[in-house]
């Protein structure tokens, strides 16, 4: 999902509104029109799904960072900023 997801989603509901809004010939048995519906809900719907997958995914890097102050021997202190992986 992801990235990838999303333009796919897009890409439906693109082709979805195309089949709705300017196609004009009927098939035997089915709609055109109801085809495009139906794509542009399902294409909604994953891209809402792939935007929380990628929204969650790039959220959760692992990254700790942390201050501190350090003093050494001297008795000079400074600060110190850490990040660890």
């Amino acid at each position: 999902m992801g990235l990838t997801g999303m333009v796919f989603s897009v890409i439906a509901a693109v082709v979805g509104a195309i089949m709705y809004f300017a196609v004009t010939t009927q098939g035997t048995g089915f709609r055109l029109s109801t085809v495009g519906i139906i794509l542009m809900i399902a294409g909604g719907i994953g891209f809402v799904i792939s935007a929380t997958v990628f929204g969650v995914s790039r959220q959760s890097n692992n990254k700790h960072t942390f201050d501190r102050q350090a003093t050494d021997a001297r008795g000079v202190s400074t600060a110190v900023h850490e990040e660890t992986h």
